[in-house]
């Protein structure tokens, strides 16, 4: 499979490269004046099954009980991914008034993940119903916009030792050839450091400008104060049709592609949650096992690049010395 930067090299991406390579999928951004805080809706008018994985020790979500297996089978027509910590998740509401504005769902079961950005974002106003009703008002299906923007305004990487840099909001897409269409959303704000090709790409710095590696510093034995801005949050969305119990699956594998991107990663003061859309215009041939492995595998793997992407189009291409 072939992602945007040719890492995987046999397979094909699709067009544009993100979320909204998914049919019925929009996505909106909106933020404070400042630039350091904002949320970002994805949208789902025509209704989506839902599915969630919450890895993190420090999570900050709403609506999610009823999107596990076993729960009613109420469709999701929206998901909210916002800054402003707890204080963000009132701003759902503005989200369920839009898709009820808009004759989408009478009452509309609309998901929330934060991250925690308030030290980042000090002397600004949370996130609230106005933006997030903003944000609905401003998606659509063309190409996501990547880095500081929507809930990855406030993002920032490796915080555990030394100075932390900017993380972002990525997006990537994978077309499975006679298959679905797997793509993913993140806003990365993670403890932990951004790796690729087993290089660290963004996280922690030492004074003069080098990486610290942290998870070396914490093997080495290397006191940790703590820290807590953190948590990476994303949606994963696929045309392959699901039950709930399969969509809940896909995002506990899609959850591979955090590990292998951030270390450390599922830390006690991040609040990782991965959600998980299917809009069911795809049925595959093969067995319901094979299909969950391969829309999870594929999940992995944009989830993956969609880290990466979101950390580097905030830092205009960083890298580790090798």
């Amino acid at each position: 499979m072939k992602l945007s930067n040719g890492k995987y090299q046999n397979a094909k991406m699709t067009t544009r490269g993100g979320l909204t390579d998914v049919p019925g999928i929009l996505v909106g951004n909106a933020g404070d004046k400042s630039g350091r805080t904002g949320c970002t809706v994805i949208l789902c008018p025509n209704g989506a099954v839902p599915g969630i994985d919450v890895s993190g020790g420090s999570p900050g979500t709403q609506n999610t009980d009823i999107i596990r297996p076993g729960a009613s089978e109420y469709p999701v027509y929206g998901v909210l991914l916002t800054g402003g910590s707890f204080f963000g998740l009132p701003a759902t509401g503005g989200v369920m008034r839009w898709l009820v504005e808009h004759k989408i769902a009478d009452v509309p079961l609309v998901p929330a993940a934060v991250i925690f950005d308030l030290l980042y974002a000090k002397g600004t106003n949370p996130p609230d119903a106005a933006m997030a009703y903003a944000a609905c008002q401003a998606a659509n299906i063309g190409p996501v916009a990547e880095g500081n923007v929507g809930a990855g305004a406030g993002a920032t990487v490796g915080k555990i030792y030394g100075n932390p840099m900017k993380g972002g909001l990525g997006t990537a897409s994978i077309q499975i050839p006679g298959g679905p269409v797997v793509a993913a959303l993140a806003v990365v704000n993670a403890l932990g450091d951004i790796w690729d090709h087993g290089c660290i790409i963004v996280g922690a710095l030492n004074a003069d400008g080098t990486f610290v590696n942290q998870t070396r510093a914490m093997m080495e034995g290397v006191p940790s104060p703590l820290y807590y801005m953190n948590t990476t949050i994303a949606v994963v969305a696929t045309t392959e049709r699901l039950t709930k119990a399969e969509a809940n699956r896909v995002a506990r594998l899609a959850d591979d592609g955090m590990a292998r991107s951030i270390s450390p990663n599922h830390t006690q003061w991040d609040g990782d949650t991965v959600f998980c859309l299917a809009l069911g215009s795809h049925t595959s041939n093969m067995s319901r096992d094979a299909v969950v492995t391969q829309v999870g595998t594929a999940a992995a793997l944009v989830l993956e690049q969609a880290i990466i992407r979101g950390a580097l189009a905030a830092q205009s291409g960083i890298y580790a010395p090798k």
